[in-house]
């Protein structure tokens, strides 16, 4: 099936980049910036990054007033994440998302914003009918009575991007046989949301840019390389074109299993901004009552499936775009056609591609979580580029062997507790490379991390008793049986590879020697992970000392001079001295 004529959508090459087969653009669309809208964006952002650097920075740095700006620091958390709900509520846009992949990063955020963010949902109040059948006129090039049967003013759905109405298309249609019952549903963009999403990105990549200032940030980002993931992947959900594009490449990941229902789209009612699909009309997957434990484990064995295998994500598996339509019985009694039901997805806006750099590790990851070898799981990180260079190995993989007996076979409701309570041991016993933080964020992850992250949501609210390890462990010894399987001539490769090193091995040797015979043998020496450590720490310990000295004697010499003399340009030079020895001080971190 192709898109209408004079439309084209983008071909899904595996090997290309995510922008490539999202069919997002790397330049930015001519879309002028709403200033209003950019100027409160950027005013909350800059007040929040100022926050920061004034209390986690500057006052916990320096011992007097250390431990006033710990004890506030959880209401100060609270309170900022307050201020980003409701600015994201008021405005919606990008901003609802944005929010959204903020509230499953634990790894990264205080448990108060999570908390705050954690119910932050993608629903604001439906645009007039009037403002939906102009956009379908435009697209068409006709009234939204001609294009279909009838289409209710009430929408099933309105998010910040787009709003879904259910519809009926008019025959004859080449795509509608007289067998069908021309029920659909359409997704309509609203209007004007191209430029109010131009312009909350430039206020994001603004924001992002002044992060990147600050050292431990830009040592373990690339920060501009997130931004532009994070930039594609949301102007792609802006296509509708690459939108059903997507949906019916994850169809034909799925062909073979009949559990798995992705709607069909209807391409001669289709535009980069109106997308009509099939109705599959069902329940959601949160106020299902048909076997939840078994709904559970089938999405993420589904997920597991899309990670691993397809290394095509869905990457918003939120309640609102997962459902589940039973086979037989009556869905409203619980256990009613127990095990003979199916899970559909809907919206294929936002999807992720697993990069082929990183898919080879990501099974080892796998395997290795499975079972439960921490030198293995070192090792995906390392051959993954996700460890820093200087991390120490030997300590990561103790990190992880106590981490993997602690927390090995704790159901999904018991998780979060037993890691609070195994914290304070951890922050003890592995102290210094916790401290280190010696990982680096994969941008090129950033929307499979935010599937993982809400796909256990859902599978905890639907099975408090969900075991990840249990369900992981079948589908690791499947992806290890298929990699002993691989067919001939895969081995063949692998032993004429070997050939070609044992070959080479004499010639080698034979250099090393003449090296070592001419004295041309060089020997590097390195300092030991903690030795190295230690030193780093001192020499910050003595950066901090002079910057406060130097912050410090300018300050009070420029404000005595003002109290004393009054304004001057002596005084007036001291203080913007300072002003710029905090700066160095900050950007020295």
């Amino acid at each position: 099936m192709s898109p209408p004529a004079g439309q084209q959508w983008v071909g899904f090459d595996r090997q290309a980049p995510l922008s490539d087969r999202t069919g997002a653009v790397s330049s930015s669309p001519s879309y002028p910036v709403d200033w209003v809208r950019y100027l409160r964006v950027m005013r909350f952002f800059l007040s929040a990054l100022f926050s920061i650097v004034w209390w986690d920075i500057l006052l916990g740095n320096l011992p007097i007033v250390r431990h006033i700006a710990a004890q506030s620091a959880m209401q100060r958390w609270r309170a900022l994440a307050r201020r980003y709900r409701q600015l994201a509520v008021q405005l919606g846009g990008v901003l609802i998302k944005l929010g959204q992949f903020l509230s499953i990063r634990v790894d990264v955020l205080p448990a108060e914003v999570i908390a705050e963010l954690a119910d932050l949902q993608d629903e604001v109040p439906a645009e007039d009918i009037s403002r939906i059948h102009a956009t379908i006129a435009q697209e068409f090039g006709r009234p939204a009575e001609t294009v279909f049967a009838w289409l209710a003013p009430i929408p099933e759905a309105a998010a910040s991007l787009a709003q879904v109405h259910r519809a009926r298309l008019r025959c004859p249609s080449p795509q509608v046989s007289q067998d069908d019952t021309n029920e659909v549903v359409v997704k309509v963009q609203r209007s004007g949301i191209r430029r109010i999403v131009e312009t909350d990105l430039a206020a994001i990549r603004a924001a992002g840019r002044l992060l990147q200032l600050y050292p431990p940030i830009a040592r373990r980002v690339d920060m501009d390389r997130l931004l532009n993931e994070f930039t594609n992947t949301t102007r792609a959900e802006l296509d509708f074109i690459a939108e059903g594009k997507n949906a019916e490449r994850f169809a034909q990941d799925f062909a073979d299993d009949p559990h798995i229902v992705v709607p069909r789209i209807y391409w001669d009612y289709t535009t980069s901004r109106v997308l009509t699909m099939e109705n599959v009309a069902a329940i959601k997957i949160t106020d299902c009552a048909i076997s939840p434990e078994q709904v559970a484990r089938r999405v993420y064995r589904a997920y597991m499936y899309q990670i691993f295998i397809t290394n095509f994500v869905h990457a918003d598996p939120h309640p609102g775009n997962l459902f589940v339509r039973p086979i037989g019985g009556d869905e409203r009694t619980p256990g009613a056609g127990e095990g003979q039901f199916q899970i559909i997805f809907v919206d294929f806006g936002m999807m992720a591609v697993v990069p082929e750099r990183l898919r080879a590790q990501a099974r080892e990851l796998l395997l290795g979580l499975a079972t439960r070898d921490a030198r293995r799981i070192v090792q995906a990180y390392i051959d993954a580029d996700v460890v820093l260079p200087d991390a120490d190995r030997k300590r990561l993989e103790e990190l992880h062997e106590t981490l993997l007996k602690r927390l090995y076979g704790i159901k999904m409701n018991q998780l979060r507790y037993v890691a609070f309570r195994e914290a304070q041991n951890l922050w003890r016993d592995y102290r210094d490379i916790i401290f280190e933080m010696p990982f680096q964020f994969p941008s090129d992850v950033l929307f499979v991390v935010r599937a993982i992250g809400i796909l256990l949501g859902i599978v905890t609210s639907l099975n408090p008793e969900f075991d990840p390890w249990a369900e992981t462990l079948p589908f690791a010894e499947q992806l290890a049986s298929q990699e002993l399987n691989r067919d001939w001539e895969y081995w063949l490769d692998r032993m004429l590879d070997m050939m070609r090193m044992m070959w080479m091995m004499p010639m080698r040797l034979d250099r090393l020697l003449t090296q070592a015979e001419r004295g041309e043998l060089a020997t590097i020496a390195s300092l030991a992970p903690n030795a190295e450590r230690m030193l780093r720490r001192m020499e910050r310990s003595l950066e901090r000392l002079t910057w406060g000295v130097i912050f410090t004697s300018l300050l009070i010499a420029g404000m005595l001079l003002r109290l004393n003399e009054g304004p001057s340009w002596t005084s007036t030079a001291l203080l913007a001295a300072a002003g710029l020895a905090l700066l160095w001080g900050l950007t020295r971190r």
